[in-house]
């Protein structure tokens, strides 16, 4: 999946220590969101959504032992997508049973198997996760900022405002907004760091 940061292997291994439920929050609170909207752009409904969501955390809590992590081993993010993929196609097949009941040995294998993947789909799934990220990481550090900083930051790098505007509706000078700015867009960037691999931006 070129283009798309890699998550860091730190957050990989916590999640194989048994118990690490900060970890599976941290884990959850990037990715579910991303399952999500992968799954109603399929055309899931929302109960059908959610459980979808449910059925991916649990094949990667199955498979994270299993998972080689490292870059000659390819990326967790596609591995992540093929098993929703996978998924969500058993899910339009309407199956009564989800596929993990099965009991049969050979179901790791068929979720983890690397069909090719659509140009579409990985510019879509690179687009999804990539918007997911930074949702997450602005939920986080918000409430670092006062209001004007943040008003000031979401207009000028979301909005696409001019700075020059922005700030004189905010009443600061040229210079205090510039510096605003930057501040939120490194400590932004810090916590994106925190789950991802930075040397992949």
């Amino acid at each position: 999946m070129h283009g798309i940061p890699e998550t860091r292997a730190s957050l990989l291994i916590r999640l194989r220590q048994p118990g690490n439920q900060e970890a599976w929050r941290e884990f959850a609170s990037l990715y579910e969101p991303l399952i999500y909207r992968l799954a109603a752009r399929k055309g899931l409904q929302h109960a059908d959504a959610q459980d979808l969501i449910q059925d991916v955390l649990v094949a990667i809590a199955k498979g994270i032992d299993r998972l080689e992590i490292g870059e000659e081993k390819g990326r967790f993010r596609g591995w992540l997508f093929r098993i929703s993929r996978n998924l969500i196609v058993n899910a339009f097949e309407k199956r009564q049973r989800m596929v993990f009941g099965s009991g049969d040995s050979d179901v790791w294998e068929r979720l983890t198997q690397e069909p090719a993947l659509s140009i579409q789909e990985q510019t879509a799934y690179a687009l999804e996760f990539r918007r997911e990220l930074f949702h997450w990481a602005a939920r986080g550090i918000r409430a670092e900022f006062q209001p004007s900083t943040w008003e000031l930051f979401w207009q000028t790098s979301v909005e696409g405002k001019p700075i020059a505007d922005a700030a004189r509706e905010l009443r600061l000078s040229l210079g205090a907004a510039y510096a605003a700015r930057c501040r939120v867009l490194a400590r932004l960037r810090m916590k994106i760091e925190e789950v991802e691999d930075a040397s992949s931006w």
